[in-house]
Formats: C-alpha cells, sequence, structure tokens
C-alpha cells in the first residue's frame, strides 16, 4: 500500500493499453426511478470507447442492468427476488440492455457483440478456449463485446454472484493490460467513508494483502449484488494475472476520459509475476498427452514467438483433445515447446503441413489458424 508521491510506482495508463476492460454496475446503467437505460450517460461511454478505440485500444464491456431494466415492466419490484423470478427479468431485460448498448456504440460507428457466461464457462478448459476465440475474434473484427452473467440459465450454485469477479476472469481470460470497475465510489478507502470521517484514501495497491481484503464491507442495499469486497476478490484475481486493475467513480459523464485526465481513482498494480503465472503453469503442471513434431522452419518460427502454423507440423503423435497439452518437437526429437492443442488428435492429423488457408476445406469447418496459439505456448 502507498500513496502517491515522489517514490511511488508509475501508475498504469489507459493511453498505453492494448486491450482494457470496463465493469459498469446496474446503478450506472440504469435509472431507478424510471427503469428505463440511462440514454445520455452511456452515449458519454461510448463515446470513451469510440476514443480508445480510435488508438488502437480494444475494450471489452462488462455490463449489468438485465434483471434492473425489466423488474418494473413485470411487477418485480421487491428488493429480493427468488431466482426463477431473475432468471425471468433477465431474459426480458437482457434484451433491452443489449439494445441500450448497440444505439450508443452505434452512434460512434462501432457495432455491439453479446455474450452471455457463466462460472462454468470461465473454469472448463475448452468452454473457456471457446469463448477466448470467440472474444478475440470479435475484437479483430472490430467489434465491441458487451458481456453480462447468463443469469437466465446460472443456478445459485455456478454464477459468479456479481460482475466484478466476472469482469475479473474476462481480463485473465483475454490478457487484459487494464480492468476499470466504475463504481459509486471513487476507490478503496481504510474504512467505509460513509460511515467513517476519518477514512484515507488509497490512490495506489502495491499488493493484496489481508490487511486491504479486510478493509472490504459487506454489499450495500439496493438492485447490485457487489460490494467494496468482491471489488478487491476482482482485483486479487486480476493482477494475479498480470492486469492493473482501478476502481473509480463511474457516476460522471464520460468517466474513462475522466481517468485519463486525472480523476481520484484506486490503482491496484498487477503482480510482477502475473504474466508468467500461466506460462509456468503450461510448462510445468501439465503432463503433455501427445506431441507435434515439426520442421526447422516452424521451430526457428516459434523461438522467435510466432504460433505454430499446421504447415510446419511434420507429425502427430499420440491421443488429445482439443485443449490438452501437447509437446513440440523438432526433428531430431528434442522438445522445443510446450503447449495446448486447439484441435483434436484426429484433426491435427489431417490438417498438418497444409496452409492455413486449406483448412476449412479439408476439415468441412472453420477452425483456428494455429495448431497452437502462441498465447498457449511455452519454449522450453
Amino acid at each position: 500500500m502507498q500513496s502517491l508521491n515522489d517514490t511511488a510506482p508509475a501508475l498504469p495508463a489507459l493511453m498505453g493499453a492494448r486491450r482494457v476492460v470496463v465493469k459498469i454496475g446496474s446503478a450506472l446503467v440504469v435509472e431507478e426511478q424510471t427503469a428505463a437505460p440511462r440514454a445520455a450517460w452511456l452515449a458519454s461511454v461510448a463515446a470513451d470507447v469510440a476514443a480508445l478505440r480510435a488508438r488502437g485500444t480494444e475494450v471489452i464491456l462488462v455490463s449489468s442492468g438485465a434483471i434492473a431494466l425489466a423488474r418494473h415492466a413485470l411487477g418485480l419490484t421487491r428488493k429480493k427476488l427468488r431466482l426463477e423470478e431473475k432468471q425471468a427479468a433477465a431474459a426480458v431485460g437482457q434484451i433491452r440492455l443489449a439494445g441500450a448498448w448497440q444505439a450508443a456504440l452505434s452512434a460512434h460507428g462501432l457495432a455491439a457483440a453479446q455474450l452471455l457466461l457463466t462460472l462454468e464457462d470461465s473454469e472448463d478448459r475448452r468452454r473457456y478456449l471457446n469463448a477466448r476465440a470467440t472474444l478475440g475474434t470479435l475484437l479483430e473484427l472490430g467489434c465491441v463485446p458487451v458481456i453480462n452473467e447468463n443469469d437466465t440459465v446460472a443456478t445459485a450454485e455456478i454464477r459468479f454472484g456479481d460482475n466484478d469477479r466476472l469482469a475479473a476472469r474476462v481480463a485473465e481470460m483475454t490478457g487484459a493490460d487494464a480492468l476499470i470497475l466504475l463504481s459509486d465510489i471513487d476507490g478503496l478507502y481504510t474504512a467505509d467513508p460513509r460511515k467513517d470521517p476519518q477514512a484515507a484514501h488509497l490512490p495506489v495497491v502495491e499488493r493484496i494483502t489481508d490487511d486491504i481484503m479486510a478493509m472490504g464491507g459487506e454489499p450495500p442495499p439496493g438492485y447490485s449484488s457487489g460490494g467494496m469486497r468482491t471489488k478487491l476478490i476482482a482485483a486479487r484475481i486480476a493482477t494475479g494475472a498480470g492486469c492493473a486493475m482501478a476502481i473509480a467513480l463511474g457516476a460522471r459523464d464520460n468517466p474513462l476520459r475522466a481517468i485519463e485526465d486525472g480523476a481520484r481513482c484506486t490503482w491496484f498494480l498487477p503482480a510482477p509475476e502475473g504474466r508468467t503465472a500461466r506460462k509456468r503453469w503450461i510448462a510445468g503442471s501439465l503432463a503433455p498427452l501427445g506431441s507435434l513434431v515439426v520442421d526447422d522452419g516452424a521451430a526457428r518460427a516459434l523461438a522467435r514467438g510466432s504460433s505454430l502454423l499446421p504447415a510446419g507440423v511434420r507429425a502427430v503423435e499420440g491421443s488429445f483433445h482439443r485443449g490438452d497439452p501437447v509437446s513440440v518437437k523438432d526433428a531430431a526429437g528434442r522438445e522445443v515447446a510446450r503447449g495446448l492443442a486447439a484441435y483434436d488428435a484426429e484433426d491435427a492429423r489431417r490438417i498438418a503441413g497444409h496452409r492455413s488457408e486449406e483448412l476449412e476445406e479439408i476439415l468441412g469447418w472453420r477452425g483456428r489458424d494455429e495448431i497452437v496459439h502462441r498465447d498457449d505456448l511455452v519454449l522450453m
């Protein structure tokens, strides 16, 4: 924990981020009295997103609000709803939520894409890879993914429970550089400032210790299921994956621009080992279930940081499924890399030695261009 001064660590900046995840709560999206979308505020966020996109930063939005947008229309105005009532409200409200974001983003020439995720989508390896591939493709196509928890099917046992943690999982999944949690408070305080006038604001948190976690309180009343404690849990997930995170006030117009202009917030610095933790897991914690034998050209390309393309694969050994760990060997049998396969072994054998543009004709469907993506690859 450290405050801003001459010796403070350099703060992360949205200006230099390659990919940013922004989490937005229900209270920011929905006008409480009318249960209608806050169109003007959404338009200001869309303008911020467009500005980030214009300089090359990819943006993913994690937006709550589906249930809140439908409660009044369905007469579900009690503070606590049964699970099936929440699911019904989500089914109605999600259409309205997606429409509100589509309208806001399209005004800036941006295409919105809706994704609904459950906890299992981040815990099951194959579903994780599917979700990550979909998000990556949408970003490559210039879309702005808008993600929410799939409340229409998620049960109490498999729910994230709040979109703070969902946003952290998305940031981890996509290798984001920064996660911004837009909130009703401008950061982390040593105590609840609404109750303790002596509470001090913390501009920077270098490490999330037990003392820091103890500063989280109970979730606030109302429609939101979050609270400071869930934000700290999200910070632990994000920073552990090498992603910086900020808690910032969201109620103002153009909240992302305000952060760049120096508005008060709390930055949680990424763990120094965060970016390499997953690579260590792939390299040392997983037993390969098969091998890909590559030619010299592919081995040299891997050493330069490239993905493994099917054209460079000369043989496929063993039995494995998509997402399973495989060893990458050169012609002499030396292990040069280890990674997670993007294809089952049978399909990998069919496409080995072929160019990426031939894969659809061979398989009958369009898969990944890479047989092992560089994000899932560790040089040995």
